[in-house]
């Protein structure tokens, strides 16, 4: 990973991030309707973890515009 680019890494986790807040807001919705909470705190933990790396991949594409 260390040959891309920072705009390249932003991009990819930017998408890895919005996949994993995705599954992880799934894993919530079916721990809701089974009424598994560690299923439900599991898929909110997943969902806020693509949330943050969505905004690392912001951050290193508006680095890599800096530069």
């Amino acid at each position: 990973m260390a040959d891309k680019d920072l705009n390249t890494r932003g991009a990819e986790n930017r998408v890895e991030g919005l996949g994993q807040e995705i599954k992880g807001k799934v894993q919530n919705a079916a721990g809701g309707l089974t009424g598994d909470t560690s299923q439900q705190l599991k898929g909110k933990a997943k969902d806020l973890e693509g949330q943050g790396r969505q905004k690392v991949g912001e951050g290193q594409q508006k680095l890599d515009d800096e530069v």
